[in-house]
């Protein structure tokens, strides 16, 4: 075999993109059609289509029967093997724990039985993510990474047969994946990816250079999902590309194990690439199409994140609960001092919807009738800041001993309850798998996909008049019809939605009234921005989030009350249900009516002048009075290809 026939880049040749290359990619990158329904691209259009989620979907007989007895194995191994309290001591999960979910059949839960994969659905995959990351925040991150964003996800979706024959059941059984997209200087702007995968001139197989950095599970894995960019040559469309790589190969060398304030036994690294070969059969679709298989597989992995968060506000509601009814003060449980009380009830409510928003994306996926890409993504968006303030409110609760860790807590003799643990470990979810401003971002631009359709053409400079001119005639009538229906709706009938009004229980009609009102508001809000800013609209990125954010609390009422309604007829706690239902749209149509006003009332305007001052160095006289404990290294480390000069740290699980 020969050298590859294009050298590594050096750090001059790094890609360098303009603002408008950047989205060009982005934009290249998703799902261009809508094939399926969605209830959320409805709801952002003003279209209230209840229908499509009620009554709520549930899974076959069997697929509910798989996964109980899954679940119950899970239980026990949860609570007879895991001991989370040493793997946040040691920072370290234990070959043993591992192994035990390996032959429990944890790694291949979401992998199909014909691989020796479990088989589980969607629904019953997130609720074993839940359930272990309550044992260990930090397990239930390899899983999910391991699963929803490694090997097995892309694969099943765009592998082909000899692919998935040859890794499927590695993934299913014996072996941990990971993802490595991010680089130190590349984040939520790929269009700078750096590391290449350069086409070998005699075989067609691949060398790939570059440095990956957080790639969970990347210190323990035994097969990579890596991204590179591919150069453009003769008989190669170039582009960032998806690959299979072997963990072991040759000139891959695990550099560091990151540490991080919260998730300790976390595996995740830096990994260089030196003059890795790569086999053409380990390609993941064509080449240019990495990040379009990245986007499609986080369409539904990214529900696992919302699991953990679940999850985590069940723990919440049952510490808030035990802890607020033995401590007692002025004369009382604090629990009924109604400061304490409230953020008790906000704890309730809010971990029934978000189950809610959950179990309805997952269902929905499970049976692959709706497009879910911005269900999921606002399921993740919305879950994992909810799950912050939840444990924020929990350590609040807890007053002192919120703040001291567990292990403080038992060397004195009080119960070891984690509390400040699973604030540190829930922080991550508002960054991991696109942060809380991406998200914004992406579920914004889904949101006015139908506007762009046939308006975009009017604001895109590169377009001519006679594309303005036809764009404007097709703008026109599209809006001509969409428009009027934004005035009226079932949201102003007073007995619309009765079904959700029944005797001896609250009446969550109402909230669903006001969701339908609130979504052609939202709609012609959205409107009103992009018609007073057009072609800046994706710039106002204050505004595109205070609608996403109200979108995410719609779905979120929506979702409470289809729940509600469902646990009415099949469970006996449904009176109970529709209590927690109409307390979080009480408290969510607050939030929602305080975010129609800051759509217009607002300081984004000032917020950008004062950036300008502190960048230009205006109020350094205000950073006066305090040392710096920071060192000073560079901000972003020292990427420039080559062969490693640091220790392999990976640490394959034995």
């Amino acid at each position: 075999m020969s050298a590859p026939t294009t050298p590594p880049p050096s750090p001059a040749s790094k890609p360098s993109v303009t603002e408008r290359e950047a989205r060009q990619v982005a934009e290249a990158a998703r799902e261009q059609d809508w094939r399926k329904p969605s209830f959320a691209k409805e709801l952002f259009l003003g279209r209230f289509r209840l229908d499509l989620i009620h009554p709520h979907p549930l899974p076959a007989t069997q697929d509910a029967q798989r996964g109980e007895e899954f679940l119950a194995k899970l239980r026990d191994f949860c609570e007879t093997e895991i001991d989370g309290e040493r793997i946040e001591r040691d920072a370290l999960i234990p070959d043993e724990v591992i192994n035990g979910l390996k032959e429990l059949g944890a790694l291949g839960m979401k992998i199909d039985t014909k691989y020796g994969g479990l088989g589980l659905t969607q629904v019953y995959y997130n609720k074993a993510l839940a359930l272990v990351g309550s044992a260990c925040p930090s397990l239930g991150a390899l899983l999910s990474a391991h699963q929803s964003i490694g090997v097995p996800q892309p694969l099943k979706i765009f592998g082909t047969q000899e692919q998935k024959d040859a890794f499927l059941p590695r993934c299913a059984r014996t072996d941990i994946s990971a993802f490595l997209l991010t680089e130190p200087d590349v984040g939520s702007d790929p269009a700078r990816l750096a590391t290449t995968a350069v086409p070998d001139g005699d075989d067609g197989d691949y060398v790939l250079d570059g440095v990956k950095l957080w790639t969970t599970n990347g210190v323990v894995a035994d097969l990579l999902v890596v991204m590179a960019r591919v150069p453009r040559s003769e008989g190669h469309k170039g582009g960032i590309t998806a690959f299979v790589v072997e963990a072991a190969s040759e000139g891959i060398t695990v550099e560091n194990r990151n540490a991080f304030m919260g998730l300790r036994g976390l595996e995740n690294g830096v990994t260089r690439f030196h003059r890795v070969r790569v086999p053409a059969a380990n390609r993941i679709g064509p080449e240019g199409a990495g990040l379009k298989i990245a986007l499609t597989t986080l369409n539904t992995g990214r529900l696992s994140l919302p699991a953990m968060c679940v999850g985590a506000g069940k723990w919440c509601l049952k510490i808030a609960r035990e802890w607020t009814g033995a401590r007692e003060q002025w004369g009382k449980p604090v629990a009924y001092h109604e400061a304490v009380g409230s953020k008790i009830s906000f704890i309730a409510a809010t971990t029934f919807a978000l189950e809610a928003v959950l179990d309805l994306s997952s269902q929905m996926a499970d049976e692959d009738r709706n497009d879910i890409r911005i269900e999921a993504a606002l399921a993740k968006l919305y879950g994992s800041e909810m799950a912050c303030l939840m444990a924020d409110e929990l350590v609040q609760i807890r007053g002192g001993r919120g703040f001291e860790t567990a292990a403080s807590l038992k060397a004195r003799g009080e119960r070891a309850v984690p509390a400040e643990q699973i604030l540190r470990d829930l922080r991550i979810n508002r960054i991991f798998e696109g942060s809380t401003e991406i998200m914004h971002l992406l579920i914004a631009r889904e949101a006015v996909d139908a506007h762009l359709k046939v308006a975009g053409d009017l604001i895109d400079p590169d377009k001519t008049l006679s594309d303005k001119a036809r764009a404007g005639a097709a703008a026109g009538a599209f809006y001509a019809r969409w428009l009027p229906k934004l005035i009226a709706g079932p949201g102003q009938l007073p007995r619309a939605y009765a079904d959700f009004a029944p005797a001896g229980h609250p009446d969550l009609s109402g909230h669903l009234r006001y969701a339908e009102r609130a979504a052609r508001r939202l709609a012609r809000s959205t409107f009103y921005g992009m018609s007073r800013w057009q072609g800046r609209m994706e710039t106002k990125q204050g505004f595109l989030g205070r609608i996403v954010d109200i979108g995410a609390e719609l779905f979120a009422i929506s979702a409470a009350c289809v729940r509600a309604e469902l646990l009415r007829s099949t469970e006996d706690y449904g009176r109970e249900a529709y209590q927690l239902a109409d307390a979080f749209c009480r408290q969510s149509r607050i939030r929602v009516d305080e975010l129609f006003g800051r759509l217009w009332t607002n300081t984004d305007d000032l917020d950008r002048k004062v950036v300008k001052g502190v960048l230009a160095g205006t109020y350094t006289w205000l950073e006066q009075g305090v040392v710096d404990p920071s060192d000073d290294g560079p901000w972003i480390a020292d990427a420039t290809p080559g062969a490693s000069t640091r220790e392999n740290v990976h640490r394959p699980i034995r």
